[in-house]
């Protein structure tokens, strides 16, 4: 599943601290078991001292072959282990505003 593989490149490429792969496909209209749309919350001293930008420029490259063969959207939240230690507030995702209904 795509879920297991996020995870296991995010933990590969970046040992966090913290990680959490989220499915979110459930908010959106796709079919029931779809694994289309994701949050990630990666917690690494790799992004110490590195844009915000970057850091997420970071994430989309190790999942570039999730993003090419049907991950439709990755919502990323990045921080340092010292910023997750300042806040781990993780803010929810919007409601889905339409697209494909089926």
């Amino acid at each position: 599943p795509v879920e297991q593989s996020i995870i296991a490149k995010l933990t590969s490429a970046f040992s966090p601290l913290h990680l959490e792969a989220i499915n979110e496909s459930y908010m959106h209209s796709v079919p029931k078991g779809s694994e289309t749309h994701f949050k990630v919350v990666v917690v690494s001293d790799k992004f110490d001292k590195v844009p915000l930008i970057d850091q997420h420029k970071m994430v989309h490259s190790v999942l570039a072959e999730e993003l090419q063969t049907g991950v439709h959207a990755l919502s990323i939240v990045t921080k340092t282990p010292e910023k997750w230690a300042k806040s781990q507030q993780v803010d929810k995702s919007p409601p889905c505003m339409g697209g494909n209904k089926l």
